[in-house]
């Protein structure tokens, strides 16, 4: 192939592979590749890019020339058919072989340079000294300059100017920029960023890290006050391990460096706008960062250490008293930066590692938006997330890749988090070859294009540039980011453990290797910045202040001390009105259906918008119809609203369409967000395809947003398991643990429709097992009104606790099911109904209690109207469980026999086992007997044909049974 090929149609293509060429040669053609190299003039004049590229080359040619002079000729090329279209080109000058010789390895050595510095940004991090205990990185042959072709030997990088090579370094050639660049991506500081697949990401960190803009060199000052928290840092960890040997602390040591760049964070966040910092951590570190980052006094954490030698210790105060380990706990303290004051927020974290990772999440965003006006503005600037996961739970818990997922949602988004993986190298007595399958533990990250930054924690001042360039990525394109703090731990997974029972080489190392202080210490007494007997002293000045801490606490603690009693608050439900005035609702429901001019609705869509406004005087407010004049009067009165779940806008079951899209357009359109008289606002997002990270992030948002009703829906109740962790570890007993209240309020499709066992129970007996001490509500509704009522109440009740709402599927829509206008306007939620068919309590000689759907299946049935000695009653509320209720409404029937308990789940699932002490105390001694499915192992029949025999013989059994 010869220029000749390239006529002008071509030259752009042409164009466009010399691009390509010179950023890597292997990327194009062969044949393409002979010509660029071949130093064909002709090639010069046709295409203007590589006549640019020439022309700079051009003083160095007579260097190249001579060096080329008793190279061989290049082979000539082989004859090539002129296409019959294009006339021929008057040939230029053949240049002589030397000169062509020199013009071609110019060129070849401009590509290989090209590849070489791709190579250094691309995998420059396997070559770098990452490892604080000495490891030698593994490398990479790309990395390799002489392997290129042609080999970049020191001469050829002498005559390659950089202004051709687009590197953000200073300097006139390849030899002056090649070592700068290798300093950059290959010492104690690393890049993973060349995955990213935005373009403009791309060449911005580029920039940003090779012209060195974040990691500038401290001053005398800043080593001096760097080095001063190192002090601090390692002096409280060694005063805890030496007062209290044996007790779990979870050093920091190895990684102490943290706390330096949790510091840098939190200024940088002020700086940036944010009031408010929230932090989510696992153990490692933790005892660390509350003293030193939140600012939680020496006494109060010592108190916690004195609390597992006497219980008078913790109790001494009511912040003393503690319903979980110390390096569980949250705190919250303020802090003053040169940018000004700002809150910072340790979220309390249990032992599910990176449990707490969506939770953060959610207390964020709950800071960044403003509630208290219709629109609900989100600004991201207000608060930082901060998120220190473990090198062995990042990529091993699935919930990191959800929250991960979360991060450009429009719902869920906190404009960028800063990742800090606290990398001890090893997970409890795991090597990393056993607990993932990347090199990195960091991985997982790039299939989210996030950038990652590796930085050895041996080197305090790396550390700190890393945390400023991650943020300044953040603030310039609000996206997450992910630092890699390579490091050690010097004590094994805990205080109690002995390392070298299963890592003995490692443990060998730590041993023999000096701290980051010591480090530190001898790197500026080299430079005459710090003597070592100034850092000494900073070491016994720090010992000085937490002895003298402890001392205090000690004379404290020889005085008498008062038990502070219970610690978890018992609240009993307050008396609230929640019914809403006729008139009220007519307006709000004539606002609810109204659409902007020339938006077209679904066909579908507008009868039942129609029936709707009807309803108010026909009675048939259905579920959805009753759900949003909950929210729209709620909304009014100035209470914000957040409902997100799977398919929630339309609703699951297409029964709510709090959002419309026009038939045409697809344009969108939510009502609801227009009321007039609305003085808060209403977020309504669809989730992510997750359970465990979507319902962490509400329940951070419900905590942080107290005055809000923040709702989470499963598509399927069957589906909530799939966020276990958090119904257990937070939502249920984080009163108890932490004094943390949530009205968070779970909507959970539960019912048996023949759709088998993932489609039928939201497992109503694990909540109703983990109900104690009044700390969730559990509801199993039966009509439109009831639910209005209680959405209602769960808003406006004083005293905040989690809702759980075994929702309706066939219900939604039943006619029986529906409400009037008077039964809004004027009703209340009653946790007991009775039966409203019976006319004569007398002559009632057998009471059937049953909760949600199962009550129409037996009152519906064709049975039912021959069982006139039978009544059927509802029980609503399941927990806390309405003793009084029950009680009354067995003495209401003076004539009974029995009362039955009947239910569609097994027998060891559903409500019996957790209600059937209380059922006993309301009974009074009559007989109590279980009617539903036997005990089973799986919920539900997977057959529609089989369902409905079962369901039938439940309800025979109920109205037929012996009495």
């Amino acid at each position: 192939m010869s220029v000749r090929d390239v006529d002008g149609l071509n030259v752009g293509y042409a164009q466009a592979l010399l691009e390509q060429y010179l950023e890597n040669p292997e990327a194009v053609p062969e044949e393409w590749r002979s010509l660029f190299e071949s130093g064909d003039s002709a090639t010069v004049e046709a295409l203007p890019g590589l006549a640019r590229l020439m022309e700079s080359l051009k003083e160095n040619g007579a260097r190249v020339q001579a060096a080329v002079t008793e190279a061989p000729p290049p082979e000539p090329e082989p004859e090539q058919v002129e296409p019959p279209t294009v006339a021929p080109e008057t040939p230029a000058p053949a240049p002589a072989p030397a000169e062509a010789a020199a013009d071609g390895l110019l060129v070849g050595g401009v590509a290989a340079a090209m590849a070489l510095i791709k190579a250094i940004r691309t995998h420059g991090h396997l070559a770098a000294n990452l490892d604080p205990l000495g490891s030698e990185p593994v490398g990479d042959p790309a990395l390799e300059g002489e392997l290129l072709e042609p080999p970049l030997t020191p001469e050829l990088q002498a005559l390659i100017p950089a202004s051709v090579l687009r590197v953000g370094v200073e300097g006139e050639t390849l030899a002056e920029v090649l070592p700068k660049l290798r300093e950059i991506y290959c010492g104690t500081i690393a890049y993973e960023i060349e995955h990213i697949s935005d373009h403009q990401e791309r060449v911005w960190l580029r920039h940003a890290i090779e012209s060195g803009r974040y990691r500038r060199p401290l001053s005398a000052d800043e080593r001096r006050q760097l080095l001063e928290r190192l002090t601090e840092i390692e002096g409280f960890e060694h005063y805890l391990k030496r007062q209290f040997l044996g007790q779990k602390q979870f050093s920091i040591e190895g990684l102490d460096v943290m706390v330096p760049m949790l510091d840098e964070a939190v200024e940088l966040g002020v700086e940036a706008g944010a009031h408010e910092v929230v932090i989510g951590m696992a153990h490692r570190g933790r005892l660390n960062v509350l003293a030193h980052i939140i600012g939680r006094p020496y006494e109060e954490l010592l108190r916690e250490f004195e609390g597992e030698r006497t219980i008078e210790a913790i109790a001494a105060s009511a912040e003393g008293a503690s319903g979980d380990v110390k390096y569980h706990l949250g705190a919250v303290g303020r802090r003053s930066t040169k940018a000004g004051d700002a809150t910072v927020l340790l979220a309390a974290n249990p032992s599910h590692l990176e449990a707490v990772d969506p939770v953060v999440e959610g207390v964020t965003r709950a800071e960044q938006t403003d509630r208290s006006s219709r629109s609900g503005v989100h600004d991201p600037a207000v608060a930082l997330p901060i998120l220190i996961h473990g090198d062995a739970s990042f990529p091993a818990q699935g919930v990191v890749a959800e929250t991960l997922n979360l991060q450009r949602l429009l719902g869920y988004t906190t404009g960028g988090t800063l990742h800090l993986i606290a990398n001890n190298q090893i997970g409890f007595t795991t090597d990393p070859a056993d607990g993932r399958s990347t090199r990195y533990s960091s991985d997982l990250a790039k299939g989210f294009d996030t950038p990652i930054i590796h930085v050895n924690a041996d080197d305090p001042e790396a550390a700190l540039s890393a945390v400023r360039l991650a943020l300044a990525f953040r603030r310039r394109f609000e996206s997450d980011v992910v630092v890699d703090l390579v490091g050690y731990r010097r004590h094994g997974h805990n205080e109690g453990d002995e390392p070298s029972f299963t890592q003995p080489l490692m443990a060998e190392r730590i041993a023999n290797h000096q701290s980051v202080r010591a480090l530190y210490a001898e790197r500026l007494a080299e430079a005459g910045e710090v003597s070592a007997e100034d850092a000494e002293r900073l070491v016994k000045e720090t010992q000085e202040r937490m002895r003298a801490a402890h001392e205090a606490l000690k004379t404290e603690l020889t005085r008498a001390q008062q038990s502070s009693g219970e610690n978890t608050p018992v609240a009993a439900e307050a008396s609230v009105e929640t019914s809403v005035p006729a008139e009220r609702l007519r307006e709000l429901q004539g606002e609810l259906v109204h659409v902007p001019e020339g938006f077209t609705i679904n066909p579908k869509l507008v009868k039942m918008l129609e029936r709707r406004v009807e309803a108010l005087d026909t009675g048939g407010i259905d579920w959805g119809q009753a759900e949003s004049l909950a929210f729209a009067s709620l909304l009014v009165e100035g209470i914000p609203i957040r409902l997100t779940g799977q398919d929630t806008e339309r609703g699951t079951f297409s029964h709510r369409h709090l959002v419309l899209h026009d038939a045409h357009t697809g344009a969108q359109h939510a009502p609801i967000k227009d009321l007039a008289d609305a003085s808060a606002s209403i977020e309504a997002y669809n989730s992510p395809l997750s359970e465990y990270a979507a319902l962490g992030f509400e329940y951070g948002y419900s905590v942080t947003a107290p005055e809000a009703l923040v709702l989470w829906e499963a598509q399927f109740g069957d589906f909530v398991n799939g966020a276990q962790i958090v119904i257990d570890q937070f939502l249920v007993s984080g009163l108890a643990k932490w004094r943390q209240t949530s009205r968070l309020t779970l909507l959970l499709p539960h019912a048996y429709e023949g759709n088998g066992p993932e489609h039928s129970s939201a497992r109503l007996e694990r909540f109703l097992q983990l109900a104690a001490q009044e700390n969730i509500r559990v509801v199993n509704a039966t009509t439109a009104g009831q639910y209005f009522h209680l959405l209602r109440r769960q808003a406006l009740d004083p005293n905040a606790r989690p809702l759980i709402v075994m929702t309706p599927k066939g219900l939604l829509r039943l006619k029986e099911a529906a409400s009037g206008l008077d039964d809004l306007a004027h009703g209340r939620f009653r946790p007991v109904l009775d039966d409203p068919a019976v006319t004569d309590r007398a002559a009632v000689t057998r009471l059937i209690l049953t909760s949600g759907k199962l009550y129409y299946d037996i009152v519906g049935h064709e049975l039912r109207p021959q069982a006139q000695s039978i009544a059927v009653a509802r029980l609503e509320q399941l927990y806390p469980f309405p003793v009084e209720d029950a009680a009354e409404l067995v003495r209401s029937y003076q004539s009974l026999r029995e009362v039955v308990w009947a239910q569609e789940e097994p027998q060891n699932m559903g409500a019996w086992r957790a209600i059937r002490h209380r059922l006993e105390d309301a009974v009074v001694g009559l007989p109590l007997r279980y009617v539903g499915r036997p005990w089973r192992a799986s919920p539900s029949e997977g057959y529609p044909t089989s369902h409905l025999r079962v369901q039938d013989r439940i309800v025979r059994d109920v109205l037929e049974g012996p009495a």
